[in-house]
């Protein structure tokens, strides 16, 4: 049987599963997501479809349905089939401005990574430093010829 806590076991490879900063990062953004979901959806219903209710002869979308089988109000079963179109409605309007508001979203971190790398270009670039400047030198004075010249060994006659 393996131990729990070590790295080799189920539970030590979860940890460190978890431990990673994607699957934080992830997490953090399902959450975010979530609450988000709601101020659409908080948004749509109540600010958006209101007015737009209001010019359309006052509909509710949410109420908007094509009824294939009324109800009977004799029977306590609900047997009302329905296709709530409306409903559908809604949900492609919450749709439209999520993918707005991610577009924005995109559209704005581009223009920041754009903004950097325009930044980092316009840098001039470094000095390099003395020991590359020294070899600099050296392979110049070998490729003129001067340093040949006088490294040559001298004949003994």
């Amino acid at each position: 049987m393996s131990d729990p806590t070590s790295k080799s076991g189920i539970f030590g490879e979860f940890r460190e599963f978890i431990a990673r900063g994607n699957v934080i990062d992830l997490a953090v953004g399902v959450i975010i997501g979530a609450a988000f979901n709601d101020i659409v959806k908080s948004l749509v219903d109540n600010v958006v479809m209101p007015p737009i209710g209001l010019l359309l002869s006052g509909i509710d979308f949410a109420k908007l349905q094509w009824v294939l089988k009324p109800d009977d109000p004799l029977t306590k079963a609900n047997e009302l089939v329905a296709i709530q179109y409306g409903l559908f409605l809604n949900t492609v309007i919450k749709f439209v401005i999520v993918a707005w508001v991610v577009f924005l979203m995109v559209k704005g971190v581009n223009a920041i990574r754009r903004r950097d790398a325009q930044q980092v270009e316009e840098k001039p670039p470094s000095a390099p430093p003395p020991q590359e400047l020294l070899l600099i030198e050296i392979r110049d004075l070998l490729q003129s010829g001067t340093a040949t010249t006088a490294a040559k060994p001298r004949a003994t006659t």
